[in-house]
Formats: C-alpha cells, sequence, structure tokens
C-alpha cells in the first residue's frame, strides 16, 4: 500500500487540498526556494532579496545559489515577523521579492507585504517551510504570497526524510519554475540509498524517551545548524513520493496533536500576554520559549537535550561565520537577541503526558518572561 501513489496524483492531491494552480515537488525546501529564486528572477531583472535577520541559514544558502543578493531585515520578538518600520527602509527598486517567514508554523503578515510592496512590483515568497497545513485569514499558508514552499525534512509537519513542495497559482510563475524543473536530475542512487536508511533512524527514535541514541549518531547531524556554500538539487524521488502515502489524514492529526500540546504549554505556563506568537490556534512546528540570557538558554539545552528541547539557529543571519562580510558589521539587534533567549520545546504526537508536565514544569521553574 505504501507505493499506491504516483507523482501525478500527489500532485493533484496537493493543489486539490491547498487550492493553487500549480505544485513541483523538489529534493529539500532549500532547493524548492532556489527554483523560486530563479523562476522570479527570469521574470524581473532585479537582484535583491529581503530576508529575516533571524531564521534558518537554508535561506541565505539558497538566495546566493541562486545567483542573487541578500538584504537583512530585523525582526520583533514579540511576533517573530518583520520590523515593518526597517522594512520600508531596506526595500527598494532592486528588491526582487521578499521572503515572509512562517517560523515555527506562527503565521506571518503576509497580506500586509502583498499589500505594502506587491503593487510595487516585489514579489512574496512565503517560506512556510515549518507550516505545512496552518491557515491565516481563512488561507492555507503557502497560498498568500506569488508562491510558497514547504519542507519535508526531519522534523516537519510530514517528514520524507527530506524534499520540498513549491506552490504557486501563477501561470508566469510556473511557466519559468517548469523549466528550471525539467532540468533536474533525478536523485543520485548513494543519496537514495543513505536518504532510506536516515528516515528508518528517524522515526525509529522520534519517541521522547529513545531521543539520546539518534543525536549519538553524526551521520544524521540531529541538532546541527550548519550553513551550506552549495547543496544538490533533485526533482523528489520515487521513495519520497512513496512516503507520502496519506499525507492529508496524517497532516490534520500532527497538526491538531500540535495544537493541543501548545494549548497545553499555554494554560499551564504564564506567557507574556503582548506576544502574539503564543496561540493556541498556531500548530506550532516546535513551541518557542524566551529565558533570560545566553547562559541559561545553554545550560537548559544541554540538561534537557535527550527530550528534544532544542536552541534553534545559533546565531542571527549577520553573524554566520561564512557569510558576516557581506553585511558590513552591521547589526539587528532583536534577531540576535531572540538567537541569545530562545529555546523550542517539541509539541509532536510522540510526546506522553509525563513528557509535557516534564517540559511545563521546567519552564514554571524559569522566569521565562525575559524583558530587555
Amino acid at each position: 500500500m505504501l507505493w499506491k501513489n504516483t507523482r501525478r496524483e500527489i500532485e493533484e492531491e496537493l493543489k486539490e487540498y491547498f487550492g493553487v494552480k500549480h505544485v513541483f515537488l523538489v529534493s529539500s525546501g532549500k532547493a524548492a526556494l532556489v527554483v523560486i529564486l530563479s523562476a522570479l528572477k527570469k521574470i524581473r531583472n532585479r537582484k535583491y532579496v529581503v530576508i529575516p535577520a533571524y531564521t534558518c541559514y537554508s535561506v541565505p544558502s539558497a538566495v546566493l545559489k541562486a545567483g542573487l543578493e541578500i538584504k537583512l531585515c530585523d525582526i520583533k520578538m514579540e511576533t517573530l515577523d518583520y520590523d515593518y518600520e526597517m522594512l520600508e527602509k531596506v526595500v527598494n527598486d532592486e528588491v526582487l521579492c521578499i521572503v515572509s517567514t512562517h517560523l515555527f508554523g506562527i503565521p506571518s503578515n503576509v497580506s500586509e507585504l502583498k499589500e505594502r510592496y506587491g503593487r510595487k512590483g516585489v514579489f512574496i515568497i512565503e517560506d512556510a517551510a515549518q507550516a505545512m497545513g496552518g491557515v491565516f485569514q481563512n488561507r492555507k499558508l503557502g497560498t498568500l504570497g506569488d508562491a510558497g514552499f514547504f519542507s519535508l525534512g526531519r522534523g516537519k509537519n510530514i517528514n520524507t526524510g527530506a524534499g520540498g513542495i513549491i506552490l504557486t497559482s501563477s501561470d508566469d510563475i510556473s511557466g519559468y519554475i517548469q523549466e528550471i524543473y525539467q532540468s533536474l536530475d533525478r536523485e543520485p542512487l548513494i543519496e537514495y540509498t543513505i536518504n532510506i536508511f536516515q528516515v528508518f533512524f528517524q522515526q525509529l527514535f522520534l519517541n521522547p524517551n529513545l531521543y539520546w541514541f539518534p543525536t549519538q549518531l553524526s551521520f544524521l547531524k540531529i541538532g546541527e545548524t550548519i550553513f551550506c556554500k552549495d547543496f544538490p538539487m533533485y526533482k523528489l524521488s520515487n521513495f519520497k513520493i512513496g512516503l507520502l502515502y496519506q499525507w492529508e489524514s496524517r497532516l490534520e492529526k500532527f497538526n491538531n496533536q500540535r495544537s493541543i500540546t501548545a494549548d497545553y504549554y499555554i494554560r499551564n505556563i504564564k506567557f507574556a500576554e503582548n506576544r502574539r506568537i503564543y496561540s493556541s490556534k498556531c500548530p506550532f512546528l516546535r513551541f518557542p520559549v524566551y529565558v533570560n540570557d545566553s547562559e541559561e538558554k545553554k545550560n537548559i539545552c544541554k540538561d534537557n537535550f535527550q527530550y528534544g528541547i532544542s536552541p534553534m539557529y545559533p546565531d542571527s543571519i549577520n553573524n554566520i561565520e561564512e557569510i558576516k562580510e557581506i553585511f558590513y558589521k552591521s547589526t539587528y539587534p532583536e534577531a540576535e537577541f531572540v538567537a541569545d533567549h530562545l529555546i523550542t520545546i517539541p509539541t509532536h504526537c510522540l510526546l506522553k503526558e509525563q513528557d509535557k508536565l516534564h517540559f511545563a514544569k521546567m519552564l514554571m521553574s524559569l522566569q521565562h518572561e525575559t524583558e530587555k
């Protein structure tokens, strides 16, 4: 039964579920972003891509691989969305697109971006890598901008080990994406085989009580955040297509459980009310919590790594060693604050009540309503 669905069937299911005209399946979320960016620069001769100063390292990596230049904008810690006052100063006539990121599944304000900048010829791309199945303003995330993408990687809403989904309803954008997509090769046999083993280990040891084991296996790279100067791009393999069998029912089930778990944390822990990030309506991929300082963050993650508590991204984008010279010593205070103070808690469906109780007790023991 695992191999019932064909590539075409999965594409049609995705189109229907998300209400879009065009879907493409590729080897990773960052590959999806490269394909989108490469298509957009064929439509409009501009060179800059605006991204949040705190986001996944794959995003700047994809921008550079697409042959474009990065413009950073600071975020607000209360929302993890852009600082819109700063954004006004960042966007100019050379900006090709703005990447709007639904970090941890928390919706960003794509509508405001389209209203402000769409009329100026700026494309809006939704980085919904961590938000598959989420909803904002009665529409599914990934469908609000000119194009969007999801990740099918480890720990995402639906996991095939690695993979990416591109969505768009624009015929123009889709036409250029199609050209690029057709040029992609199939995944080589060696990577195909490695992926099968990675998926096996990830699924076997996702249980919180067994999480300590895969963290000892370096080839799984669990907990690592690495900036990749280059990476392969392929069409999604048939093996991963098979793993998408009954993806829709699983997605709804998993996201519902994530929302229930988030509601549990919110009800049992007094979070700062002025932070929009805390909403039980959101199927958090991971639940974000601010701690007092970087030392406390380090200690919490060290003492609780076996439970899956994560420090997330180790620094803001402007401080990534491999590319920091691009930003000419510019600083992004809120993004840097988030990098120093944010930890994330698991929300996945294999958590037991005692796991959630452990997290709640730990968080309640902290003075987590951190103020600058």
